[in-house]
């Protein structure tokens, strides 16, 4: 992701959805020929000069102080997450800002693992690039679809776009892939030289129509808590709420629990998941104890 095209498309659509009547400027009749704010007018209303905000625009961010993008972010009626992503892009043009950035070590570790695993709800760890990096055994019944082999690990994002299962898993496929998206954007802002990151972003947006698309609209998400309806192909429909809890050593790597209203039909669907997970892990059992003993044909 080039951080100059990134900083002139997000700010660009930020502009274009604010009407003059939303930025509080008097209503002037005729013709506008640009959708939402004129740069002219963001200038203004931020207390910048039109040449500084159209640098700025142009992705010639670096060196934008605190209160300079306090007030464009204002102006654009930013919300938090914006905010945030706006604050990434000019730390990554600012002058001396690295250009290549440490990864963290892994942060599933034994006693991680051994975290989700006394969760009696279903529980998954996830990176910014929404992989799924670990889970309990509700966590993996919950999404079974996402768990059988492959050599990369299960992604939210290829499983959304790119396998025809997740339509008729999630209630509203357009929300998820909305916020898939929109997080994936967020992620992206943070570390554009993520080279992992890049790679799904590009292999997505030549693989699906709806992830180009969708990508072309800038929307910026950070991934922490909601509601989601699914459908599980073993216990039906459940309305399950999910919040995220940062690890120790990575803030972006988190792990996401799905709860339930307690005494509802979908709690009830979280205790025949967890009958349905015991049973498949008994299943899976058997068949590794059977395979060793199988006679080989010549």
């Amino acid at each position: 992701m080039e951080f100059q095209q990134e900083i002139r498309g997000f700010l660009m659509s930020r502009r274009a959805r604010i009407t003059p009547e939303q930025a509080g400027l008097p209503y002037v009749g005729g013709n506008r020929r640009v959708k939402g704010l004129r740069r002219e007018e963001v200038a203004m209303l931020a207390g910048l000069s039109v040449e500084y905000y159209t640098r700025m625009e142009r992705g010639q961010l670096g060196g934008a102080s605190e209160s300079v993008l306090d007030a464009i972010a204002r102006t654009l009626q930013l919300d938090d997450d914006e905010r945030a992503h706006l604050y990434d892009l000019a730390r990554n043009v600012a002058p001396g800002a690295p250009r290549r950035r440490p990864r963290p070590t892994s942060p599933i570790t034994a006693s991680v693992q051994q975290v989700l695993d006394s969760m009696s709800v279903p529980a998954v760890v996830q990176n910014g690039r929404l992989d799924l990096l670990a889970a309990n055994d509700l966590g993996r019944a919950l999404y079974a679809d996402l768990f059988p082999a492959g050599k990369q690990p299960p992604n939210f994002a290829r499983y959304v776009f790119l396998d025809p299962r997740a339509a008729a898993f999630y209630d509203d496929i357009d929300q998820a892939k909305n916020l898939l998206v929109a997080v994936l954007r967020a992620t992206a802002g943070r570390d554009p030289l993520d080279k992992q990151v890049s790679e799904l972003i590009g292999e997505l947006s030549v693989r699906s129509t709806d992830f180009s698309t969708l990508w072309a609209k800038h929307n910026v998400r950070r991934h922490s808590r909601g509601r989601k309806v699914v459908h599980h192909r073993a216990v039906g429909t459940m309305e399950l709420v999910y919040d995220d809890f940062a690890l120790p050593g990575d803030p972006h790597v988190t792990i996401t629990t799905w709860t339930a209203a307690p005494g509802t039909p979908s709690a009830d669907g979280l205790t025949l998941l967890a009958a349905w997970a015991e049973t498949q892990k008994q299943l899976q059992t058997a068949n590794d104890e059977v395979r060793p003993n199988r006679p080989r044909h010549a």
